[in-house]
């Protein structure tokens, strides 16, 4: 194949995953234009492969035509990689530096934004008990995702991740025992329903919602690596109008508030750990 034709594939390639991505926005609402190219490409594929077509045209037609198609294709494209006490050594920081700030008002707000299946809801949830908080806070779980979403609210997951996740617990400065928190079953763990009697799960879209509330903390973790810099600056405005002064913000560790357009409206809590709070 000549260098010609390889770059005429290429073009054709992107025109494809315009049309399916604008396709996708005008048909349902759903908007990945500004996701990440290389990783909504290789989600594509994967499920053209899936659904043993050859083209993404094809996958076009048929997630325009079959409903069932067009809920696995947005399952694909909802990062939902996740475990309890994710990075420690945030959750160690969290607990340290900003639980004393939490302390001073008379109730908190907390949103998780891209929370998917709960994993680290709960562990705030452990956190905020611990430190003797849970009681005045509202956490607000939201996922574009509503299956996960399911996953969350029924808090069952697999017992295999519980070695892994009791070892998070223990280095994120856990003063209990992590098994305090669950009940075995022939399912899976199940973790105490008290867990998430002050949270509230429900879908919201990152890249089409707009702000529904003032929250003292927003943690959004390994979300925005997979959005293209416009649309990092569009969800760090929402964020920006989501949070009250002196308002906390947490995110991933391969994240960061320096190059966006509100870089100069925080100052750091934790630049290693990424916390920072809302100073203007």
């Amino acid at each position: 194949m000549d260098n010609y034709q390889q770059g005429a594939d290429v073009h054709l390639e992107k025109l494809e995953i315009q049309l399916l991505l604008q396709g996708l926005y005008s048909w349902c609402g759903y908007d990945f234009r500004n996701y990440a190219y290389n990783s909504i490409r290789r989600r594509i594929w994967h499920r053209v492969h899936a659904e043993k077509l050859t083209s993404i045209t094809g996958l076009l037609d048929k997630v325009l035509h079959d409903s069932s198609c067009l809920q696995r294709l947005i399952a694909d494209f909802s990062i939902n990689v996740t475990e309890m006490f994710r990075d420690p050594a945030f959750f160690l920081r969290f607990r340290e530096q900003v639980v004393p700030l939490l302390r001073t008002y008379p109730s908190i707000r907390i949103w998780h934004a891209g929370c998917s299946t709960g994993e680290e809801v709960y562990s705030m949830a452990m956190l905020l008990h611990e430190e003797g908080l849970y009681e005045k806070t509202k956490i607000y779980a939201t996922d574009i995702n509503a299956d996960v979403l399911k996953t969350a609210k029924e808090g069952l997951f697999p017992i295999e991740n519980m070695k892994k996740y009791t070892s998070n617990y223990i280095n994120a400065g856990g003063i209990k025992a992590f098994s305090d928190y669950y009940q075995v079953t022939k399912n899976g763990v199940k973790f105490h329903s008290y867990l998430t009697q002050n949270v509230v799960f429900a879908q919201h879209n990152l890249v089409t919602d707009h702000s529904f509330n003032e929250f003292h903390v927003i943690l959004c973790r390994n979300v925005l690596i997979y959005f293209n810099k416009d649309l990092q600056d569009k969800v760090h405005e929402l964020f920006y109008e989501s949070l009250g002064m002196f308002g906390v913000l947490g995110l991933g560790d391969k994240e960061t508030i320096t190059f966006t357009k509100k870089a100069g409206s925080y100052e750091p809590i934790s630049k290693t750990h990424k916390l920072y709070k809302k100073i203007k």
